[in-house]
Protein backbone atom coordinates (compact mmCIF):
# COMPACT_ATOMS: atom_id res chain seq x y z
CA UNK A 1 0.00 0.00 0.00
CA UNK A 2 1.06 3.39 -0.73
CA UNK A 3 0.92 6.41 1.66
CA UNK A 4 0.03 10.03 0.74
CA UNK A 5 2.23 12.31 -0.21
CA UNK A 6 0.22 15.42 0.43
CA UNK A 7 -1.01 16.67 4.16
CA UNK A 8 -4.16 16.36 4.62
CA UNK A 9 -5.99 19.03 6.39
CA UNK A 10 -7.88 18.31 9.39
CA UNK A 11 -7.91 21.51 10.63
CA UNK A 12 -11.69 21.72 9.47
CA UNK A 13 -12.64 18.93 12.33
CA UNK A 14 -11.20 21.45 14.96
CA UNK A 15 -12.87 24.30 13.69
CA UNK A 16 -16.39 22.68 13.83
CA UNK A 17 -16.04 21.94 17.25
CA UNK A 18 -15.69 25.57 18.34
CA UNK A 19 -17.93 27.10 16.08
CA UNK A 20 -21.81 28.11 17.58
CA UNK A 21 -24.20 29.13 15.85
CA UNK A 22 -26.11 32.71 16.44
CA UNK A 23 -29.41 30.90 15.82
CA UNK A 24 -31.03 29.08 18.12
CA UNK A 25 -33.51 26.30 17.52
CA UNK A 26 -37.28 26.92 18.19
CA UNK A 27 -38.38 26.00 21.44
CA UNK A 28 -40.01 22.39 22.11
CA UNK A 29 -43.60 22.51 22.40
CA UNK A 30 -45.27 21.44 25.67
CA UNK A 31 -47.11 18.49 25.85
CA UNK A 32 -50.31 18.18 26.74
CA UNK A 33 -51.71 16.66 30.14
CA UNK A 34 -52.99 13.78 27.96
CA UNK A 35 -49.58 13.05 26.59
CA UNK A 36 -48.36 13.28 29.98
CA UNK A 37 -50.43 10.66 31.56
CA UNK A 38 -50.52 8.62 28.72
CA UNK A 39 -46.77 8.04 28.67
CA UNK A 40 -46.87 7.68 32.52
CA UNK A 41 -49.38 4.81 31.84
CA UNK A 42 -47.22 3.12 29.22
CA UNK A 43 -44.24 3.30 31.72
CA UNK A 44 -45.91 2.30 34.17
CA UNK A 45 -47.13 -0.96 32.34
CA UNK A 46 -43.87 -1.57 31.25
CA UNK A 47 -42.26 -1.16 34.83
CA UNK A 48 -44.85 -3.64 36.31
CA UNK A 49 -44.73 -5.82 33.49
CA UNK A 50 -41.13 -6.31 34.19
CA UNK A 51 -41.26 -6.19 38.03
CA UNK A 52 -44.24 -9.16 37.74
CA UNK A 53 -41.98 -11.22 35.49
CA UNK A 54 -39.48 -11.13 37.78
CA UNK A 55 -41.76 -11.57 40.78
CA UNK A 56 -42.73 -14.55 39.20
CA UNK A 57 -39.83 -15.83 37.73
CA UNK A 58 -37.64 -15.67 41.01
CA UNK A 59 -38.99 -18.85 42.59
CA UNK A 60 -38.06 -20.74 38.98
CA UNK A 61 -34.89 -19.59 39.03
CA UNK A 62 -33.97 -21.31 42.73
CA UNK A 63 -31.98 -23.89 42.82
CA UNK A 64 -33.95 -26.94 44.86
CA UNK A 65 -31.83 -28.70 47.11
CA UNK A 66 -34.06 -31.05 48.74
CA UNK A 67 -33.41 -32.65 45.47
CA UNK A 68 -32.74 -36.20 46.88
CA UNK A 69 -34.88 -35.58 49.67
CA UNK A 70 -37.80 -35.17 48.28
CA UNK A 71 -37.86 -37.87 45.89
CA UNK A 72 -37.88 -40.33 48.99
CA UNK A 73 -40.63 -38.66 50.84
CA UNK A 74 -42.74 -38.86 48.00
CA UNK A 75 -41.96 -42.45 47.31
CA UNK A 76 -42.60 -42.90 51.12
CA UNK A 77 -46.01 -41.60 51.28
CA UNK A 78 -47.42 -43.28 48.31
CA UNK A 79 -46.86 -46.16 49.80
Amino acid sequence: MFRRREPVPFAFVAEADRFRSNITPPPRPRRSRAQFFGQSLITLTVVGGLSGALLFGLPALQQDTSGSTGVHQSEAAHR
